[in-house]
Formats: structure tokens, C-alpha cells, sequence
């Protein structure tokens, strides 16, 4: 062997040496421990059996062998030697002393997420449980709230398939990674009543998750609409005080209730305020101490206005605090200024939505958010970590918005940001990986959590690593135990590793077709043309991929009850991430251009015919002296003037960002757009105008808010249209540029929707752009 070699074994059966064998400790919890304490030890039973086959004793008294004590009064005997203590709540100490492992807790929740810590350093493998021998954690969490949405109802794209057992499960699962709180969601809400995966009632359940987790010493907040249509009535208001309390009554535990202050629900907040404070009084005769927070989420500005009002002049004092969400006008730091300072903001970040979203995903191609949709499982570690470090200095901490699982990467990753803000993303997704795959396989299992996310960056045509990440993903299954296989995460992984790679095989094989079918219509050929387009679907590409998507979505339903397809799975709706019913959406302008020619074939003459190719084959051509812009199109938006880098405007609030909205039928440019936020403008820049020329804009407004009127003005302040509604059908519209914007030889265009506006902030949404020169 060579000598290199020799050394290399000589280290590595050191570092063996080094490991502390716990195959036979037990794990000792004291006599008179909390509820939470006493948790603590039977999760890290559970969860070490459930890893290895190995079920530790738990025993109030110290053993004969190795012992993994818990609790927050260490023996005597190992006092003097017991690192000092990280300062503050819910903090914890774990560490190794003569072969034993000490996790002490500041509290009774710090030996609860000393445990966790302790699950996340040991390695666990079939019949093997070991630690470091050096182990020394001391840690505390930075901030005091970190939590996460978990919604038993229709809309959810597994949540509303799971038992009371699996509900324990994640929440162990969440507390292993820092999460100290649950939001709820009462039996009504913007839901269907009832779902056909419900394995109970909604009261039912709310009771025992409230219950599950009281026992583990987590708070339980409720997310509770006010969904009525007129507060303003005081028969509405007795009502709503009747429904209300019957949910607070049942439930043994209650911490809080955020309200949001629309989406959904809409109530002018002086009425809504009103309920609310009746809600408190309500809430605190079966839950003295619950808290009563609201959001100013969907108000226009003069809603918002008036609730800022409010808190300055009036401060009310049953309000707790003020939650900051989707659909809120301000930006945090903006909100965080104008909201008195007594009132605390919570931060409700939305980790599960990839498209029309609060967070969405940066320069996402339209492929996957045509197929993959806005509800598809979305590893986005990378993404989440800058969404957390940007927002969470002006908080107390988060309860993120979520829609299930799809999203759970993104969960242990502000849950660990939470209690260290300052940690290694790359860090954080190994210790997932090792807990939750093994560490047989989990630096691998990790690169890939992170590669996925790696894969949605740009255009995806050009992205080869996609390719590399199935093949990544393809080595880890075909090596993988039954147990492996059978694990949801994992089983989620290899779900988007094929689509991904399924999506980018058809978006280069369709372009290929659409580029021959254009050729042939070069020729005056359409019957050609047609039928290169409709080898789409006659001829699929990558069959093998197509089928073990189906499987995989199918492994889905049967391990998390994950929702996946409508006829199969009955999920509420396809987009509600029954992204198996998209897998093979049109990726190119088939259907567009079978419509033209069926347009073109009923044309009166040959001439006309004739016109109508060749509309279609110079379509982006803005002629001479012209310029173009595909405005959703990554490669094609020369002139789009951009903003903040990402990481310090994830939200895009004074940047423009890529939206998607239409249908196949429209033209695939029209399933995109450039689109700025509220009252923000969205802006192109023009060199090398001629002066003495004449311009027209063409445009076409494209986008998901047609109701939503947009203007346009040219240089500085020069209308070329006023407020308008959005054409319907979709289509080009053309106006003149006045000569005075480009007299210099520059020329800038600015978009604006109405001012003041609520809701999603969209509407400011422009598709296509040609300027053409007379």
C-alpha cells in the first residue's frame, strides 16, 4: 500500500477511535421534569430507533454504562466540568464528559432543543449510534419566535391527508430545527368545508394539534380570517364573536390569533379593529393570556393610512403586535418606521409559493412555471437564507406562510436562521440531509438539495446542470436501502430531479420543432409545419423520465399523502401543486400558431394568406432603425432597466422582476412579463434614437390583473397614454412617442399602474415591446 495510503487508514481508524459508541447508553431523565423535558427524552428514543434499530431505555436513574442525560440539573459530579451556558431563553448545553453526553437546558424548552441538536451531531446509520467524543455545543436562539403555518384544510397540497400521528412526527421534526411555534387555521377560512383525504373533522384536529403542541411546549397560534362581508353590522359582529369563541373554548391551548387584514377577508379597518378588540375580550375569558395581532395585508393606501392612524393616535392596548405579510404595501423597514414602536412586527414570510408570490423565484424560466407551477416542491436554501437576513433585523422572529410540505427545506432553514442567524446555509442543509436521509449519503443528498435550487437560475435551455443533478440524484437511488426509498424526502427530490430534467429535454426538443416548423413556413409549406409542431405530442421526447415522474408521484401520494394530480390524487385544483396534470404543457407556440393557421387558411384571398405567414415568421422584427424587447424572455430585454441585486430586494419592491399569467392559446411571449410592484414604475432605456425620426411603441400588456388599469409616459412625464384598461382579447396596441422624449438621442419609457392601489401589488405588467421607427 502506498505510503499516503497508509497514513490516510492510519487517521481515519483514529478518528473511528474518537467516537463515542452509544449502542448501549440509556437515556436518563430526571424524576419531576416538565412536559417538554420529558419529551425531550422520548424524542431522542423515537427518533434514534427509528435511525438505527436501536431503542435507548429512558430511566430516572443513572446507569451502570454510558447515560445521555437531560434535564436542566446535571449531576453533581459534572458540574465543575460543564462548559458555561450560552444567556438567554430556550438555550441549551450538549456535551460529552467520561464517555457520557450531557444535554442541559437552560429551561425546559432548551433541554427540548438540546435534544434536537444532540439528533442533529450523532451519527446514525442500521445498528450504529455514535458521537463525537468532543462534542461542545452551548447555543441560544437569537430570536424569540420561530414558527410555521400548518394548515389542516383543502387547499394545502398534502396537509389535509395526514393523521394525528404525522402531525406529531413534523412538528418533532420542525422542533429538531429550532421551531418553537405552530399557526393553526380554524375550520372556516377561503376553503372548501370538507376534503375527501380529511382523517378527521377540522374541529377535531385543530383540538389535537393544539394539544400535540402543548405537550412538546410549543406555542400555538391561530391564523383566523375574518371572512364575513359587512363587520360593520352588529349582527355580523355577534356572530363572528359566537363562532369565534366556540373554536377558543376547545382548544387547550391558545398563545395567539393573527388576523390577517385581507387575502382573504376585506374590512375597512376601523370595523375590523372594532371586532377585534371584542375578539380579545372573547379570547382572554378561555385564554387570559393569548395575544391578539393583525396585519395591514390587501389595504389600499388609504386603508393603510387609517390603521397607521389608529395605532399612533389611539394605541389600542388589545392589540399585541402588528404581522407583516404578502399583499402589505409598505416594505418592512418602511412599516417597522410608521408602526409605533410598543407594538412588536412579526414577520409571515411566504417559503411556498415559486410565481405570484411574495418571495418569488428569480429569473425562473417560463418552462418550469408553465409545468412546475407556482405550488411545486421548491428546495430553495439559498434563496430563503437571503429572504431571512434582509427582513428579519426589523422583527421579534416569523411564522412562515405555507401550503404544505413541498416547502420543507425552506422551513428547517429559517427555523436554523432563527436561532443563528449568522449559520452556514450550506451547513444547515447537510445536518438536513444527515438527519432526515442519513449520513451514508447525506453530503451528497445535500449538494443535490442545493443543485435543484441551482437548476431554476436562468434560462434553462442553456443549463446543463440539470442533467448533472438527475444523474446525481440517479446514482443516490440506485443505491439506496428500502428505507431510503421509502422516505418522502427523498422521494421528493428525485420528483423534481426528473421533472427538472423531463421539462428542459421537452423545451429543447419543442423549440427544435417550432425552429423546423418556421422553416417550413419560409417555404409557404403549412401543412409541413403543422405536423413538425404536432410531433409535440406524437412523438414524445424522454418517455422513461415522462414514466418515472408518474411513479414517483404516485411513491407521493402513498408515503405524505402529497396531492399531485387532480384525477389521480383528487387535489383541490391544479394549482394547488397538482403539477403531475402540467408535466407535459405546451412549451413552445404550438397552439398559438395552429390557430394563426387556421386564422390564415380562412383569409379571403392569397394575398391576405400570404400577409398572415408573414406576420408570423417576422413577428419580433421591429424594422430598420426598430428596437425589440420579449419582456419575460431572460435573453431578449436589452433595454429593461434593473434594480437592487437580489439579495437586497428579494421581494422586488423597487425592482422589476419576470411574471407569468395566460394560457397555451395565447402566444408564449404573452405568457410572461416584465412587471414592477404597487406604485413602483417599471422602466425601459433607449440609446441611439434618431431625433429627427418618428416613433410609435407597440406594446402589449400581458399579465394576470386586466382589471387593473396602466398608463404610460415617455421622457420626463410626456403621456403617450393615460390610465387604460389592459385589451381583451390580448393583443399589440400602438401609440406615437412624442419627439420631445428622444430629442437628445435617448429615450425612456416608464409604466405605471393606478396609485394606491391594495392587493398584490400587480398590475404594472408589460409583455412585449417593439419601437418602431416611421
Amino acid at each position: 500500500m502506498p505510503a499516503h495510503r497508509k497514513l490516510l487508514a492510519v487517521l481515519l481508524t483514529t478518528l473511528t477511535a474518537q467516537a463515542l459508541d452509544l449502542r448501549h447508553a440509556a437515556i436518563v431523565a430526571p424524576a419531576g421534569l416538565t412536559g417538554p423535558e420529558q419529551k425531550a427524552a422520548v424524542l431522542l428514543s423515537d427518533e434514534i430507533a427509528r435511525r438505527t434499530r436501536i431503542r435507548l431505555p429512558v430511566t430516572t436513574e443513572w446507569p451502570s454504562g454510558p447515560a445521555i442525560f437531560t434535564g436542566r440539573d446535571v449531576p453533581a459530579r459534572f458540574a465543575a466540568r460543564l462548559m458555561a451556558p450560552a444567556a438567554g431563553p430556550e438555550g441549551y448545553r450538549v456535551q460529552t464528559v467520561d464517555g457520557n453526553i450531557l444535554v442541559v437546558g437552560n429551561d425546559a424548552r432548551g433541554t427540548l432543543y438540546g435534544a434536537g441538536a444532540l439528533l442533529r451531531h450523532l451519527r446514525m446509520d442500521r445498528d450504529t449510534l455514535e458521537a463525537p467524543d468532543d462534542l461542545r455545543l452551548a447555543s441560544a436562539p437569537k430570536y424569540s419566535l420561530r414558527g410555521h403555518q400548518l394548515g389542516y384544510r383543502p387547499k394545502t397540497n398534502s396537509y389535509d391527508g395526514w393523521t394525528v400521528a404525522m402531525w406529531e412526527q413534523y412538528m418533532r421534526d420542525l422542533i429538531v430545527f429550532g421551531a418553537n411555534a405552530v399557526e393553526l387555521i380554524p375550520p372556516r377560512s377561503d376553503d372548501a368545508a370538507d376534503s375527501p383525504h380529511f382523517s378527521l373533522p377540522p374541529m377535531q384536529m385543530m383540538i389535537e394539534m393544539s394539544r400535540l403542541a402543548d405537550s412538546y411546549g410549543l406555542d400555538v397560534w391561530i391564523w383566523y380570517p375574518a371572512m364575513d362581508p359587512d363587520y360593520s353590522d352588529p349582527k355580523t359582529v355577534d356572530f363572528a364573536l359566537k363562532e369565534w369563541a366556540e373554536v377558543f373554548r376547545q382548544l387547550p391551548r391558545i398563545d395567539a390569533v393573527f388576523v390577517p387584514g385581507g387575502d382573504p377577508g376585506h374590512t375597512q379597518p376601523k370595523y375590523l379593529m372594532a371586532l377585534l378588540e371584542k375578539q380579545t375580550e372573547s379570547l382572554h375569558r378561555y385564554h387570559p393570556r393569548a395575544q391578539m395581532w393583525m396585519s395591514p395585508q390587501s389595504f389600499d393606501k388609504a386603508w393603510e393610512d387609517e390603521f397607521l392612524a389608529t395605532l399612533r393616535d389611539r394605541q389600542p392596548a388589545w392589540l399585541s403586535g402588528v404581522v407583516f405579510g404578502p399583499q402589505v404595501r409598505m416594505n418592512l423597514p418602511e412599516l417597522r418606521q410608521a408602526v409605533p414602536a410598543r407594538y412588536p412586527i412579526r414577520h409571515y414570510p411566504d417559503i411556498t409559493h415559486s410565481r405570484a408570490a411574495q418571495f418569488p423565484v428569480p429569473d425562473w424560466d417560463v418552462a418550469y412555471a408553465v409545468t412546475e407551477a407556482r405550488e411545486t416542491i421548491n428546495p430553495r436554501p439559498v434563496d430563503e437564507a437571503a429572504i431571512f437576513r434582509a427582513t428579519a433585523p426589523y422583527t421579534i422572529g416569523f411564522l412562515t406562510y405555507s401550503e404544505g410540505c413541498n416547502d420543507d427545506l425552506n422551513k428547517a432553514v429559517w427555523s436554523a436562521l432563527g436561532w443563528n442567524p449568522g449559520a452556514s446555509v450550506e451547513e444547515i442543509v447537510r445536518e438536513y440531509a444527515r438527519y432526515f436521509i442519513g449520513g451514508r449519503s447525506a453530503d451528497t443528498f445535500a449538494e443535490g438539495l442545493m443543485a435543484l435550487e441551482r437548476d431554476w437560475r436562468g434560462p434553462l435551455a442553456d443549463n446543463a446542470g440539470v442533467d448533472a443533478t438527475l444523474g446525481l440524484f440517479q446514482s443516490l437511488e440506485r443505491s439506496a436501502t428500502p428505507a431510503e426509498r421509502l422516505n418522502w424526502r427523498f422521494q421528493q427530490a428525485l420528483y423534481r430531479a426528473y421533472y427538472d430534467a423531463y421539462t428542459r429535454k421537452r423545451l429543447i426538443y419543442e423549440t427544435g420543432l417550432e425552429d423546423a416548423a418556421m422553416a417550413a413556413l419560409r417555404d409557404s409549406d403549412m401543412p409541413r409545419a403543422e405536423a413538425i409542431l404536432d410531433r409535440a405530442v406524437t412523438e414524445r421526447t424522454a418517455p422513461e423520465l415522462r414514466a418515472r415522474i408518474f411513479e414517483l408521484a404516485e411513491a407521493l401520494f402513498q408515503s405524505i399523502h402529497m396531492q399531485l394530480s387532480v384525477p389521480r390524487y383528487q387535489a383541490i385544483s391544479v394549482d394547488r401543486g397538482a403539477n403531475l396534470d402540467t408535466v407535459d404543457a405546451p412549451l413552445n407556440n404550438r397552439v398559438w400558431l395552429k390557430a394563426r393557421f387556421a386564422a390564415i387558411r380562412e383569409a379571403p384571398d392569397e394575398k391576405a394568406r400570404t400577409a398572415g405567414i408573414q406576420q408570423i415568421l417576422h413577428w419580433t422584427d421591429p424594422g430598420p432603425g426598430g428596437f425589440y424587447d420579449d419582456l419575460g424572455n431572460l435573453k431578449a430585454q436589452p433595454h429593461l432597466v434593473r434594480g437592487a441585486p437580489y439579495e437586497k430586494d428579494p421581494a422586488f419592491r423597487e425592482s422589476p422582476l419576470v411574471g407569468f399569467a395566460g394560457n397555451a392559446s395565447w402566444r408564449s411571449s404573452w405568457w410572461t412579463h416584465a412587471e414592477s410592484l404597487y406604485d413602483a414604475p417599471l422602466k425601459l432605456h433607449y440609446e441611439g434614437m434618431d431625433p429627427k425620426a418618428a416613433y410609435r411603441v407597440r406594446v402589449v400588456y400581458g399579465g394576470d390583473s386586466p382589471r387593473v388599469r396602466i398608463r404610460l409616459d415617455a421622457g420626463e412625464g410626456l403621456m403617450v397614454h393615460p390610465l387604460m384598461a389592459k385589451p381583451t382579447p390580448i393583443r399589440p396596441v400602438e401609440f406615437p412617442i412624442p419627439r420631445q422624449a428622444y430629442e437628445k438621442g435617448t429615450l425612456d419609457l416608464t409604466w405605471r399602474r393606478e396609485e394606491g392601489l391594495g392587493g398584490s401589488g400587480r398590475g404594472c405588467q408589460v409583455s412585449e415591446v417593439w419601437l418602431l421607427q416611421q
